[in-house]
């Protein structure tokens, strides 16, 4: 008798920690396991990006992330990273942010690469934390061009009804661009180590508008939907672009954790949490199997 209740006491605590630990890959809505340590960020952006600290705030809260901070957002539309290094001294937000030492992670948005400004704002960044890291978001072309011809574009009339053939060409260029930069950049830089890593936002949009293609994603009948002119996201594109940049930063999976208010603000019925979960799965698939993303597919960093 003693024997057959100690079996069935292990067989319900085998069971009740395969619940809590979840699927395989879902380690970061694992109650058991350890929280990352909240970042120190700091953002040089253009408006492709610039939404997303309030969002990314929201969603580090969710996760039970403890110390996150948003040291500063330095703003400059339509930029290149050089503009955001060129700014006199008076004015220059970000070189006085990394100047502290106090910046974990410093996050730029270049349109086009190679961009001499990233590789400046790397050299002060590690001469004042050797441990800093960088992030750099890989932006979709405004006018639904590749970022290496900016300005050049449709931005009076976009054709945003693309096939999934012209969508994987969409960008490419640009993508590969940026991939060499970061790569050079960690060979110079990062005695051994991985100290920049890349946002597949421009993969993950063309990954998103080939599924609203095939008509599998709910609540998003039309590409068009997910801007609000030639080249600026509409709040499912917001949303979509916080999620990769949490699970680039923190290296956690964003799936299951609470609609963000980007979303939530929009008051439209079809953008409920049946589309914010298939935004979370795309953010994630996409991060995850990214390796220049630094983003670990079991959810750990």
């Amino acid at each position: 008798m003693l024997t057959r209740l100690l079996t069935i006491l292990s067989l319900f605590a085998s069971t009740s920690l395969a619940e809590a630990q979840g699927p395989p890959g879902a380690s970061s809505r694992n109650p058991l396991a350890a929280s990352p340590k909240g970042q120190s960020v700091f953002y040089a952006s253009h408006s492709l990006m610039w939404y997303v600290p309030e969002p990314l705030g929201e969603l580090a809260a969710a996760a039970g992330i403890q110390g996150h901070e948003l040291v500063g957002l330095q703003k400059i539309g339509a930029s290149r990273t050089f503009q955001h290094w060129e700014l006199p001294e008076g004015e220059n937000q970000a070189k006085r942010a990394l100047g502290t030492g106090k910046v974990n992670v410093f996050v730029m948005s270049p349109i086009q690469f190679p961009d001499e400004g990233v590789e400046n704002f790397v050299k002060l960044g590690l001469k004042h934390n050797p441990d800093i890291r960088f992030i750099i978001q890989l932006s979709w072309g405004g006018g639904d061009t590749d970022n290496q011809d900016f300005p050049t574009g449709s931005w009076d009339i976009v054709d945003r009804e693309k096939s999934p053939a012209q969508l994987k060409k969409l960008y490419e260029r640009n993508i590969r661009a940026g991939e060499r930069q970061a790569d050079e950049i960690n060979r110079k830089y990062g005695r051994g180590k991985r100290i920049m890593t890349l946002v597949p936002t421009a993969q993950a949009l063309v990954a998103l508008r080939t599924k609203i293609y095939q008509k599998q994603i709910p609540g998003l009948n039309l590409q068009s939907e997910l801007f609000v002119d030639a080249a600026h996201p509409s709040p499912p594109l917001e949303a979509l672009n916080a999620y990769l940049h949490f699970a680039v930063l923190y290296g956690r999976s964003p799936v299951g954790l609470p609609m963000p208010s980007v979303l939530k603000k929009a008051n439209r019925e079809a953008w409920n949490e049946k589309l914010n979960r298939t935004l979370q799965e795309v953010a994630w698939q996409t991060a995850a199997s990214y390796p220049p993303s630094g983003v670990d597919s079991t959810g750990r960093k």
